[in-house]
């Protein structure tokens, strides 16, 4: 490969720096990872749960499997503020306990952490008094399930406002 490239017509040149190759796997030949790097998270809770289905996404798609790796790479897109603060104190942690961390205990200090709670509250009261309406059943069951899942809903719970909703 070319040490420069060409970057429009007018024949402009670019260096390829070796990060830029690698992590376009030029050099490995592999396709370049389908879904963008969420980028970071400065701890602003109406970000988080766009930011949290990003990360998960990425994680996902650059096959980051391993406990350890995937909150590490999470501890990484953290910054300023309250998560940067947190970053540092679960790093300081795990520094201090060698075991290999819990993948679900994680998430959901995570998820207690930076999740807004306002939204939270908004999805209960909806779920609660969410209708069909004139709405395909389709689409109302996709919504209603959605709805359930955000506002961490049991599945007695559930079943029963959707008996009470139709």
């Amino acid at each position: 490969m070319s040490e420069y490239e060409q970057t429009d017509t007018k024949m402009s040149v670019v260096p390829v720096t070796a990060a830029a190759a690698a992590s376009e796997n030029v050099q490995t030949g592999l396709p370049k990872s389908m879904v963008p790097d969420p980028g970071w998270f400065d701890g602003d809770q109406s970000k988080f749960e766009d930011w949290w289905r990003g990360i998960r996404l990425f994680l996902k798609s650059n096959r980051v499997t391993g406990t350890d790796d995937r909150i590490t790479a999470i501890l990484a897109h953290l910054r300023g503020g309250v998560a940067g603060i947190y970053a540092q104190k679960k790093l300081d942690e795990f520094d201090k306990d060698k075991d290999i961390q819990d993948w679900d205990e994680f998430v959901k200090e995570f998820k207690t952490t930076f999740s807004d709670k306002s939204k939270a509250a908004d999805t209960e009261w909806k779920i609660e008094t969410f209708k069909q309406g004139k709405r395909n059943t389709a689409d109302f069951m996709i919504e209603f399930e959605v709805l359930a899942m955000k506002a961490d809903t049991d599945e007695l719970h559930a079943i029963f406002l959707l008996k009470k909703n139709v």
